[in-house]
């Protein structure tokens, strides 16, 4: 056995199939590589959790749960091991949800052996590379995170702060593009330079030049002096693009060259300047719908975005809203000199039962204000929280409002698992809001909604909660014509769950 096969040679095969791990088991043996098994995915976390793995051979439906589902935990687990998709389901939306995931290969069964051996040769390889790499001591400041989701962030910047390339960093307004960007020049090779911010939104046609790249004295009307552009302000350092996607589309050819050339001539300069400098952009639109509308150029975008990221919103990292809540009241308390203050258990349940439309600078909006209405006392409770964000969950945990998504990064939920915010689509009829019907009309009032459930007996939960839920979908499909991604937008759920519901509900639906 080689010095890699002993350092990097320890696989755990998850698939409910047991001639697929035995088939697995048998080739991986005679690659002289240790190999462990398992049929559910609970045995195979556990198994996880219990040892060290360099690669992980996963299927995608399970008999408690999905795969894809539970990458972010598979992927946080001890040795953060590498995945190979191995699924029966020949599913372009599955490969893709699996490689934004991180994974290392999408393999469909039956895999031939020559390209599965190719496969696990080359994820071992990389990974004995990028074992051997030097250790990255991240500088994070006010970036605050412990899930998964956030482990994978941070694994990011590591990964871009040894590097170069140009990084497209997306995300919901709020969840900390500008703050990621920051970080990653901080831990850079360029931390010794500038961080020049560019505004794209507040860019007009007739100052973008001169903004960017600078003018001479006298070169227009108004230009009484030399100007540096951010472009030179940027030499040797970091020039973060915010909002990109505002970018005038006349500005982006010449913008192109710069990125091309590191080469500019400022407004009225009849020479050109170098500028060394590494591009960082964020946004949060869809720019490669944008290149498809034409209003973004697709040349420009390939420039951009050597290297990835996308920031999960706030919602899908519930696990981090205390450590969030806490890190940024105590900042609060030292610019205003105030005593350190404590939290009512209250407070937090809050929080945490709140959607955060507005991501990390909604949460802070709030906590400041919770912060101020405390005045002089020394404990915040949930009666400090603005009214709006209480009446908001108040109505939800009652049923009178839209309730928020309950998406939780430390919880992996399986195609069993209830649906997020379930609710009725159309009003239910209540008993006693119509009028009664006299006796001699021959007929009772009929009963809708959950009154049926209950016409001949009271049901079991599990039914009740069974029925609802197709009730849910079958509406939910009606409402949206069939249409997946406003569906998944509406409902919340992920392209994966949403499919694992239709098929334990026995819904039907036409998928394009």
């Amino acid at each position: 056995m080689n010095q890699e096969t002993e350092t990097f040679g320890k696989i755990l095969v998850i698939d409910d199939d047991r001639d697929v791990r035995g088939t697995m088991q048998s080739l991986l043996s005679r690659m002289l590589l240790q190999c462990e098994t398992a049929g559910t995915l609970a045995d195979g976390l556990d198994a996880l959790q219990g040892g060290e793995f360099d690669l992980v051979f996963l299927d995608v439906r399970l008999p408690d749960g999905n795969g894809l589902d539970a990458l972010p935990q598979i992927t946080a687990m001890p040795g953060s091991p590498e995945v190979i998709i191995l699924t029966g389901q020949g599913d372009p939306d599955g490969a893709e949800l699996a490689i934004q995931g991180g994974v290392w290969d999408y393999l469909v069964k039956p895999s031939p052996i020559k390209q599965t051996m190719l496969s696990v040769q080359r994820a071992l390889k990389y990974r004995m590379e990028k074992k051997g790499a030097a250790p990255v001591a991240l500088v994070l400041n006010d970036m605050v995170g412990h899930g998964p989701e956030m482990k994978q962030v941070f694994d990011f910047i590591a990964q871009a702060a040894r590097s170069h390339a140009g990084v497209l960093i997306t995300g919901e307004t709020g969840t900390g593009k500008e703050l990621t960007a920051r970080t990653i020049h901080e831990n850079s090779f360029r931390s010794e330079g500038n961080f020049v911010v560019v505004d794209c939104a507040s860019l007009t046609e007739s100052l973008v030049e001169s903004t960017l790249f600078g003018h001479r004295k006298g070169s227009f009307t108004g230009a009484d002096k030399d100007r540096t552009g951010l472009v030179k302000l940027a030499d040797g350092g970091t020039l973060f693009l915010d909002e990109v996607g505002e970018m005038p589309l006349s500005t982006q050819k010449s913008f192109l060259r710069v990125l091309q050339e590191k080469r500019f001539r400022p407004v009225g300069e009849t020479r050109e300047e170098k500028s060394d400098f590494r591009i960082i952009s964020a946004t949060n639109k869809d720019l490669e719908q944008m290149v498809d509308a034409g209003r973004f150029r697709g040349d420009l975008l390939f420039r951009m975005k050597a290297m990835t990221l996308e920031l999960p919103p706030l919602r899908c990292r519930r696990g981090d809203i205390k450590s969030l809540a806490m890190h940024h009241v105590s900042q609060l308390c030292e610019q205003y000199d105030a005593p350190v203050k404590g939290f009512g258990s209250d407070f937090f349940e809050v929080l945490c039962s709140y959607d955060w439309p507005g991501n990390v600078r909604e949460l802070f909006n709030v906590l400041e204000r919770a912060f101020v209405a405390a005045g002089e006392e020394r404990t915040l409770y949930a009666m400090h929280l603005p009214r709006d964000v209480r009446i908001k969950v108040a109505k939800a945990s009652l049923g009178g409002g839209a309730a928020p998504s309950r998406k939780d990064s430390s919880v992996q939920r399986g195609p069993e698992s209830e649906p997020e915010d379930l609710q009725a689509s159309g009003p239910a009829e209540v008993p006693g809001t119509q009028a009664p019907l006299s006796p001699v009309q021959g007929h009772a009032p009929a009963l809708g909604g959950m009154d049926s459930l209950f016409a001949r007996s009271t049901p079991s939960l599990k039914e009740f909660k069974s029925q609802m839920e197709k009730h849910y979908l079958e509406q939910l499909i009606t409402m949206h014509g069939g249409e997946v991604k406003a569906i998944l937008l509406a409902s919340g759920l992920s392209r994966s769950h949403f499919y694992a519901l239709l098929k334990k509900n026995d819904v039907q639906m036409k998928i394009d």
